[in-house]
């Protein structure tokens, strides 16, 4: 089967950072902005997140538009897309709101961590290993032979470094606020590492626009600029 479309969705800082170093998550976006983010989770068939961001944030992940999830139904999908996360460790807590809410779930690990996830994890996910290491390319060809269309990755900032530095990724939607973090040990959006083409290479843009006071810049990666 073909693997899925992936289309990593993220907000920044006009400095690039993700979040900042306070116990409360930083909310980047605006209400309009969260709006779309909800739009696009309800045309995907599954949605990851990392374990770091996971254990950070403790999200629910889920559609949050009733009227969404009911044209997904009439569609002829399950209400909630898959919800996807990825530990090399294993370690993840059965008590995150991940696994308690929403659809289906499946837990990507590795060999080492598969032992221990799957008895976290009995009765609320599927675990998956990927071998002795995580996999990202044999990830997405598992989601394909589940029938995985599009899916959304929503971050961190190692697993969008991940998909991008391994020539991975479809498109981006890049959400910019009007602030600024300042702090060096803040998460950002994307590491230090070796992307395809280097710092010379221009991936095309194809679309620019604001959402209130945000800016949403969507991005081709696998496709070159015609500039």
């Amino acid at each position: 089967m073909p693997r899925p479309y992936v289309l990593l969705s993220v907000a920044t800082s006009i400095d690039g950072h993700i979040d900042d170093t306070n116990a409360e998550r930083l909310l980047l976006s605006n209400s309009e902005d969260f709006d779309r983010v909800d739009q696009v989770r309800a045309e995907s068939d599954a949605i990851l997140i990392g374990a770091s961001t996971m254990r950070a944030d403790n999200p629910r992940l889920l559609v949050n538009s009733e009227e969404r999830r009911a044209a997904r139904v009439a569609a002829g999908k399950p209400a909630y897309p898959l919800k996807v996360t990825v530990s090399g460790s294993g370690d993840l807590d059965r008590g995150l709101k991940f696994w308690h809410h929403g659809g289906d779930k499946v837990a990507y690990t590795t060999d080492d961590g598969y032992e221990k996830l799957s008895e976290r994890l009995r009765g609320l996910a599927e675990v998956v290993s990927l071998g002795p290491t995580v996999d990202f390319g044999a990830m997405l060809d598992d989601l394909g032979r589940r029938g995985v269309e599009r899916l959304m990755v929503e971050g961190g900032g190692q697993i969008h470094t991940a998909f991008l530095s391994q020539g991975l990724a479809d498109e981006i939607h890049l959400a910019i606020a009007p602030l600024l973090v300042g702090d060096a040990d803040a998460p950002r959006f994307l590491n230090p590492t070796s992307y395809p083409g280097g710092s010379t290479r221009r991936m095309q843009l194809a679309e620019a626009r604001t959402i209130g006071d945000v800016v949403l810049l969507r991005y081709l990666p696998k496709q070159e600029s015609a500039a």
